[in-house]
């Protein structure tokens, strides 16, 4: 086993350092979801803490590392008698993304259990990580059904897993880890809510920062050994404080006074539920166990807040998650108990170490906010009017800044939209939007297993096993079941597909009114699709050419920040468009076979520059209806005269056509379109 990167060896990164080492004295403080760009430390520090966990003593022999003083009485390998035990280090156990339930929960050998009653269960990775850390990269990458399993068993302290009345029981208590790229897609807030703190981590852009950086992991990758030897004494302070604050948390006491600003601040920040002041309070009261005091101060409670609420706040999935620290410090010393110290920005002031492995103070809070979109809102760029179909330069070209181009316009409010699905039963990523065969569902069937039986149909289990009873000899209560009999249950749910927006951002569309309203469309629809768990991406077409504004991602609110930062101008190239999207679709489903297509087309209709542009619309469109692609033609024609063109448009792709106002759940157009509605009267 290689040596791990010593944990106070990591340059900077106090919020997480801090939030790691609180889970690690009270993991009743709910784990930490660690957010941020990749190469960030996020995983360097996670494994290197499990090196600072104390040793744990367990029952000789049980597989669910049950305590010798305290035994787990419904433990699979119990009873065990309370006497003496083994030493051995706190496991930190890993959690693929690709990884199965029964992975992750432990599985039951179903066949002996209908045949001989017995329960023979084989442990998976909950029971491995008991009195551990269980480490989750990518958690937003994750299964949803997996994360809620997952969260379940870090709030109950137990795993449970049931078969067709089968269940098994067993203690699941641990240090729970997530790490995530926000770009590669937000997790949902239900689940945001189960992780007790969050912290955001962003690379310094301090120089001297970024150089010891650099020094410190060559140095490691030069000689692991040496490097962790040299780091060895800060290790085994941390270890020891670790194991001091562990002993003192319980004589720690919470008062009246800061109870009453933890409640005081989540009401202020409307927080919802009543999760959240509970982590504040536990994690408040680590804090004060860390610092080894034995009553919560105000500047504990300022830290909790900081660590516990940022992520609770988010109304919708493309607020940024943060909390304004200046109306923090108003509550905190509006509701103080008296003390001075409730607007103290030195919550790190009394730690007896202030370089030691929590730091500074922490800070808490948000790094600075940075990308390549967020901070270009377009007000450099002449706000010049754009002819009413889009006229193009002399050169052909799509216009440059300056040159007729508009700024950016926001985006009108978003509605609820009519549900788009694709049509037929596909078998790609769990989600919610079109029918799939799933392993979660309705059960429609059975069919004989391939491979390990997850699901068992039970009644056709039975029916496959009954005619042979006299052959094999059966002369007592029981069924005699082989593995010929068994029956694998077939379920239908949902799947979440590919969403590709293709929009056109010609001088047609440049109206700001009319450009507002059509980006509030696809922001509606965009929200839909990250309540449906799609990936999104963005093609838009001005000019000459077609452009991939973003390549499919799960990160739906990247999708939305590119939308709102999208000018217009220039001529309509919409052949041009419909190609390059359906090149991004061809690549997409190399990488991705599995994963169904949706296109959702936010035009006019209307096509401008070279011979014939509607025709070569036209050809360029029956390409997706010959690889039977599904989609949607938003129409946005607008005025007294309407050519039509979108709804032909539709019908070359294959689909079918829907105007704005359509596009709302809520209008009275209708009943909900099937995007191959077209197809389904054609028939």
């Amino acid at each position: 086993m290689s040596t791990p990167f010593p944990f106070t060896a990591v340059v900077g990164q106090d919020d997480l350092r801090l939030a790691l080492l609180l889970n690690a004295v009270s993991p009743a403080v709910g784990g930490v979801l660690v957010r941020g760009e990749k190469g960030t430390a996020k995983s360097t520090a996670v494994r290197a803490l499990s090196a600072l966990m104390p040793e744990v003593d367990v029952v000789a022999g049980c597989r669910f590392s049950c305590a010798p003083a305290a035994p787990d009485p419904a433990c699979p390998d119990g009873p065990h008698e309370v006497g003496p035990g083994v030493q051995r280090p706190a496991r930190m156990v890993e959690l693929p993304v690709g990884a199965s339930e029964d992975r992750l929960v432990g599985a039951l050998d179903i066949e002996r259990a209908l045949a001989e009653g017995v329960k023979a269960f084989e442990p998976g990775l909950l029971a491995d990580a008991h009195r551990g850390i269980l480490y989750v990269d990518e958690v937003n990458l994750l299964h949803d059904h997996l994360v809620d399993l997952l969260l379940d068993a870090a709030a109950m302290g137990a795993s449970y897993v049931e078969r067709e009345g089968v269940s098994v029981r067993h203690a699941a208590r641990f240090l729970l880890v997530g790490t995530m790229n926000p770009e590669e897609g937000e997790l949902r807030p239900q689940l945001l809510d189960r992780f007790g703190l969050t912290v955001e981590v962003a690379a310094s852009r301090e120089p001297d920062q970024r150089v010891e950086v650099v020094r410190r992991r060559l140095a490691y990758d030069d000689d692991p050994d040496g490097f962790a030897a040299r780091w060895a004494d800060e290790e085994t302070a941390v270890r020891a404080r670790i194991v001091a604050a562990r002993k003192l948390l319980p004589s720690v006491v919470l008062g009246d006074g800061p109870l009453r600003q933890i409640a005081a601040t989540c009401a202020a920040f409307e927080v919802d539920g009543m999760r959240a002041d509970i982590v504040m309070a536990r994690t408040a009261t680590t804090l004060a166990a860390w610092a080894g005091r034995t009553e919560v101060l105000a500047e504990d409670v300022r830290q909790a807040a900081l660590l516990a609420l940022p992520h609770r706040r988010r109304r919708n999935p493309f607020d940024a998650p943060g909390l304004d620290e200046d109306k923090l410090d108003e509550t905190l010393e509006e509701f103080g108990s008296g003390d001075g110290s409730g607007g103290s920005n030195d919550s790190g002031d009394e730690d007896p170490d202030p370089d030691g492995p929590d730091g500074p103070d922490g800070g808490g809070g948000q790094p600075p906010q940075e990308g390549p979109d967020s901070g270009d809102d377009g007000s450099g760029e002449s706000s010049g009017e754009v002819p009413a179909q889009g006229e193009p330069s002399e050169s052909g070209q799509a216009p440059s800044p300056g040159a007729g181009e508009q700024a950016p316009v926001r985006a009108a409010e978003p509605f609820r939209t009519k549900v788009l699905s694709v049509p037929g039963l596909g078998e790609g990523a769990a989600g919610r939007r079109s029918r799939a065969r799933t392993e979660h569902g309705r059960t429609t069937g059975a069919r004989r297993p391939q491979g390990a039986l997850t699901k068992l149909h039970l009644a056709a289990t039975v029916q496959a096993a009954a005619p042979h009873q006299r052959a094999r000899g059966r002369s007592g209560p029981g069924l005699v079941v082989r593995r010929d009999d068994l029956r694998q249950a077939t379920r239908e749910g949902r799947e979440g597909n590919l969403v590709l927006f293709v929009v056109d951002a010609s001088g047609s569309m440049a109206a700001r009114q009319r450009m507002s309203a059509v980006k509030g469309a696809v922001l509606s629809l965009l929200l839909d699709a990250y309540q449906r768990r799609d990936k999104v991406g963005l093609v838009t077409f001005r000019g000459s050419t077609g452009e991939v504004a973003l390549p499919p991602t799960s990160s739906v609110d990247a999708a939305a920040v590119r939308l709102e930062s999208l000018p217009t101008g220039g001529r309509t190239p919409l052949a041009a468009g419909l190609l390059r999207a359906h090149d991004v679709l061809r690549v997409e489903r190399l990488r991705d076979p599995a994963r169904r297509a949706l296109v959702v087309l936010v035009t006019d209709g209307r096509a401008t520059g070279g011979p014939e542009p509607v025709a070569l619309a036209g050809r360029a469109a029956r390409l997706f209806a010959a690889d039977g692609v599904a989609s949607v033609v938003v129409d946005c024609e607008s005025g007294p005269v309407r050519l039509g063109l979108a709804g032909q448009l539709a019908g070359e792709l294959g689909g079918t056509a829907v105007t704005l106002d359509e596009l709302r759940a809520d209008s009275i157009a209708g009943l909900v379109r099937d995007v191959q509605g077209n197809n389904r009267r054609a028939a």
